[in-house]
């Protein structure tokens, strides 16, 4: 079995019961409860499922989902690409989770205007249970095919992204490779992403240093597509270089306690 296709499973079962334990899921599955325990992991960081103790439990959709823990490397990402956004923005913002981080630190800048495919990032701006403090921002939410990421993907997403336009697109890189370019698991999200990039007058990735030579399944774009790349000091020098090179504009944002090293390109306004 796949991994995206365990993890549907898990989805799945998950939905139907309301909670599930990981020795039931691992028997279900028939692998082991570390390997569930992994995907409950990753399940929770995309915004998909609620970690319980011995456990998971389905999110509802009339609750926010607690912030994860952040590392160092994506909350340096995160503050980086947030002071490009300005009020009354029109703001892309895909699935993943740095995305879904960066998302979080954008909830109160006024009016702007968000478009995203992704069903956690749409909840952050329009909370159900803040109607005593209204929100000022626009959400635009695609259709289409969920997936287990709560990702909406497929032709319905591309076509409602066709006639949109956006000031800043920020992009949730799954991989990163001087080849392959900008990289995905899943071919539905690959096309939903080159839409999205499409629609945006700036294409920002964001991509923590692991993500250097990491190579999906598919490719979504090559590297000399991205205005700018947000990423963290624990990228090496090689690396810089090369995406320095590539890329319009290159910013390494350093990390809490990170060194002292200058950015290969700083951001410019």
């Amino acid at each position: 079995m796949l991994v995206t296709e365990r993890r549907e499973r898990i989805l799945a079962l998950t939905r139907d019961r309301g909670t599930a334990s990981i020795v039931e899921l691992a028997a279900t599955l028939q692998v082991s409860e570390m390997t569930v325990r992994r995907d409950i992991d990753q399940l929770a960081e995309e915004g998909a499922v609620e970690r319980i103790r011995g456990g998971v439990r389905a999110r509802g959709h009339q609750r926010l989902v607690p912030a994860p823990a952040a590392s160092a490397e994506r909350r340096a990402i995160v503050a980086a690409a947030a002071d490009l956004v300005e009020p009354g923005m029109a703001v892309g913002i895909s699935g993943g989770p740095t995305a879904l981080a960066l998302a979080r630190e954008l909830v109160r800048v006024p009016e702007l205007t968000i478009v995203t495919n992704a069903l956690p990032v749409s909840d952050l701006f329009s909370p159900p249970d803040r109607a005593d403090a209204p929100y000022t921002q626009t959400v635009v939410l695609t259709g289409g095919v969920r997936t287990p990421s709560q990702a909406l993907v497929g032709p319905v997403a591309v076509r409602a992204l066709e006639h949109l336009h956006c000031d800043l697109v920020f992009l949730d890189a799954h991989g990163l490779d001087e080849q392959a370019g900008i990289t995905t698991m899943n071919l539905l999200e690959a096309e939903t992403n080159r839409a999205l990039m499409a629609a945006g007058r700036e294409v920002v990735v964001l991509a923590e240093h692991s993500r250097w030579g990491v190579v999906g399944l598919t490719t979504v774009a090559d590297l000399s597509d991205i205005d700018r790349l947000v990423t963290d000091d624990g990228l090496d020098d090689g690396a810089r270089e090369l995406l320095a090179a590539h890329v319009g504009t290159l910013h390494v944002a350093p990390r809490d306690g990170g060194d002292d090293r200058a950015p290969a390109t700083a951001l410019a306004d």
